[in-house]
């Protein structure tokens, strides 16, 4: 049976992710398209329901992003947010003006509850505005169905043809019923019946799985972190001893993961695993490269080859599975997404690799991908691992690579997470973890000056990793963390807290 499912078309807004995660958190499937999409591929997908999302252009701007206006006249439910409420309303005759008040931030809004889109919802709510532009003449058919004091067409309808639109952001926790709203869309508007569940996915995954292989052999790029791990126990779910895991140990790893990751895959799931001791392979590799991105590049490539030296002694491979998620697609520049950063699952393979990919977690974000591993009885420490990047503890280091510099991080970021777990507030952060700064700077240490390294501690608190906070952590747990760094760690005197939300800092330093 085919999987109901709602499309997402992306205008370049800061929250799209956030969209299509709240979609599939309400229990309905999404996949988010360019704004560009061909109409014939859209009607393809026979989704139940299309919501346009926001962006950073004015619709009256020359070259602002259009979709093709054939997506109003499907007979398809409609949701336009921010920029996609505007581009509806020109789309069918409206006008849209640039007014004398701007409206941001959290916004008192007065709401007509007779709509089906505000079902259940007081008449008197608040919702988080970004907007500069507004809605001043409705198309014909429409109606204002909620205002404020400076948008009177805060949200609007026309019911007969099932078209809706929405000034605010409902798909952020600043609008409190903004899952309500988005409910009322999905099973009001829809008349979706909420089939996106992690087992199902399993069922579909499995299935797919098998009939793309047809009894080849499956070789899994597994790095040890969580999304390459669910990715290996769901391809030998669905493939059995077909699979053979090759575990790269490229010396980038935290510490003591290369011995969980062995017994776990060898001694649990029986999967055939074989580990690679690249450490010195990688290190020449990376000797006296600064660049992040070359960093990159070249880990990704130096796995494919080590991956590839490595099939050559276990017979022909006919597929690679690689974890990638969805978030590694976006940031990477795929869709009209400006490159943020290249992740090596999707960014630094080499033009020729030898193996069909297969990434069968490609369409999820992290929480589902966390799910899946739970569903698949993954065991708990490793399902809820810190998110690691593929290039590992490369990209943690600012400047060249060393030994010396690995073990100062590996170190220092297993006493952040020994501490964070040890206050229970490990589960609060959402990722954490220490960076080598590479400055350099001079301290006290037993009445001797000295001239060493200092570590950045990085936390972050967010849903969905494209946007994050940084985390407010106690004072006295900085402060054991800063005092275990500088007395257990050679070659560091000075430890800081980095308090940068993204935007505008990515997650990671490098």
């Amino acid at each position: 049976m085919a999987r109901e499912i709602v499309i997402v078309i992306d205008f370049g807004a800061q929250y799209n992710q956030l969209i299509a995660r709240r979609v599939r958190e309400a229990g309905v499937y999404c996949e988010m398209l360019p704004f560009n999409t061909d109409i014939e591929k859209i009607k393809a997908y026979k989704p139940l329901g299309i919501i346009l999302t926001g962006g950073p252009s004015s619709v009256t701007d020359e070259g602002a992003p259009f979709c093709d206006a054939r997506v109003l006249q499907l007979g398809i439910p409609v949701l336009g947010i921010c920029y996609g409420m505007q581009l509806m309303s020109v789309m069918l005759g409206g006008k849209v003006i640039k007014p004398t008040n701007r409206e941001y931030g959290k916004t008192l809004i007065d709401v007509d509850p007779s709509s089906p889109l505000f079902n259940g919802i007081e008449d008197k709510t608040s919702c988080w505005m970004s907007h500069t532009d507004h809605v001043s003449i409705l198309p014909d058919g429409f109606s204002g169905i909620a205002g404020t004091v400076n948008t009177p067409n805060a949200a609007i309808e026309n019911r007969d043809k099932n078209l809706y639109g929405v000034q605010f952001h409902p798909e952020v926790a600043h609008t409190p019923k903004g899952k309500a709203i988005l409910s009322n869309f999905l099973y009001g508007i829809c008349h979706c019946s909420g089939d996106w569940k992690m087992s199902s996915y399993i069922e579909e995954a499995v299935a797919d799985i098998r009939e793309k292989t047809g009894g080849g052999k499956v070789l899994c790029a597994l790095s040890g972190g969580v999304d390459s791990s669910v990715a290996a126990v769901l391809v030998h779910k669905a493939v059995g001893d077909k699979l053979t895991c090759i575990f790269v140990d490229h010396g980038l790893l935290r510490k003591y993961e290369a011995e969980q990751v062995e017994k776990v895959f060898r001694d649990e799931f029986d999967i055939d695993l074989i580990k690679v001791d690249a450490q010195d392979r990688f290190l020449s590799r990376l000797n006296g490269v600064t660049d992040p991105e070359r960093k990159r590049k070249i880990i990704g490539e130096e796995f494919i080859r080590t991956f590839e030296d490595s099939a050559k002694k276990i017979g022909k491979i006919d597929y690679l599975v690689q974890g990638t998620i969805y978030p590694d697609v976006i940031e990477s520049g795929k869709g009209n997404s400006a490159v943020i950063k290249s992740h090596h699952n999707v960014g630094g393979l080499p033009s020729e690799i030898g193996f069909e990919i297969i990434e069968p977690l490609r369409s999820l974000f992290k929480d589902e991908v966390r799910k899946v591993g739970e569903e698949l009885g993954i065991p708990h420490d490793i399902v809820w691992r810190q998110p690691f990047p593929g290039p590992g503890l490369a990209i943690r280091i600012i400047g060249d690579v060393t030994i010396e510099k690995l073990e100062i991080v590996r170190d220092s970021d297993y006493i952040f997470r020994s501490e964070l777990a040890s206050a229970g507030i490990d589960k609060d952060v959402n990722q954490y973890f220490t960076v080598l700064t590479g400055i350099r700077s001079v301290g006290v240490m037993g009445d001797e000056r000295t001239y060493d390294y200092t570590i950045a501690l990085r936390a972050v608190t967010t849903t969905d990793f494209m946007t994050a906070d940084w985390a407010r952590i106690p004072y006295e747990i900085l402060e054991k963390v800063s005092n275990r760094i500088v007395n257990e760690v050679k070659h560091v005197n000075r430890v800081v807290y980095d308090i940068t939300t993204k935007p505008p800092a990515s997650i990671e330093w490098e």
